[in-house]
């Protein structure tokens, strides 16, 4: 185990490495997410249309990113699709990170719309809004206010997971941590320190999450 001091040194030598790699796994972590986010709403609609083919093509893709290792899904995009057009190893691994997210978010999604009363559609059609207006405006914003303890668990998921895009070398926080620990022969020091930033982004990214919620409890009273 390194020494405290030499630990708190080498902290700070490294922190303009740290922090550039950081800002990398944040815009990698957001992008992600928010493709996430569409994948996950477009398959959620999918699952509750109640048309068999569509559900059935929902059910598909949960299954099959469910049920492979991110680490694959990654690889396939990154090595597979470059031998159809070159794809760069940010979008590689965002896509990836986002396809595998829209897996998980979109089963958080749809419990949450089906978790919405019934009664909503029915009022909303009373108004003489469509079936999609009013699911665009009144059930998804109650089903997103549902969600959002989940999915701030996803995100914190998301964000741990783009760890994995290591291994196709793109410089964000474990990359470097692991390359300079190899490069310096002193691994643990730089694995410590790796921690330590990822503790930092999910506490604020906790903080946010608690924020959203805490705002949409005060305009809900």
């Amino acid at each position: 185990m390194p020494s405290f001091s030499h630990f708190i040194q080498t902290l700070i030598e490294t922190k303009s490495v740290f922090l550039k790699a950081m800002l990398l796994t944040i815009e990698l972590t957001v992008v992600s997410i928010l493709i996430g986010i569409v994948i996950g709403l477009f398959f959620a609609l999918l699952k509750i249309s109640k048309i068999k083919v569509l559900e059935f093509i929902s059910d598909a893709y949960v299954y099959l990113v469910r049920g492979t290792p991110l680490i694959v899904q990654i690889f396939i995009l990154y090595f597979g699709i470059s031998g159809i057009f070159l794809l760069p190893d940010f979008w590689a691994a965002s896509l990836a990170l986002a396809l595998h997210n829209g897996a998980y978010i979109s089963e958080i999604l749809r419990g949450s719309i089906q978790a919405v009363d019934k009664g909503q559609m029915e009022a909303g059609r009373s108004l003489g809004m469509t079936k999609v207006l009013t699911l665009r405006r009144v059930i998804l914003p109650q089903a997103f206010r549902r969600a959002l303890p989940p999915l701030g668990n996803q995100f914190i998921i998301g964000l741990k997971d783009s760890s994995l895009a290591a291994f196709i070398s793109m410089n964000e926080l474990f990359n470097v941590a692991t390359t300079l620990g190899s490069n310096n022969f002193d691994e643990m020091t730089y694995l410590l320190i790796v921690a330590i930033y990822y503790l930092v982004l999910v506490a604020l990214l906790t903080f946010v999450v608690n924020r959203f919620e805490s705002k949409l409890a005060v305009s809900d009273r």
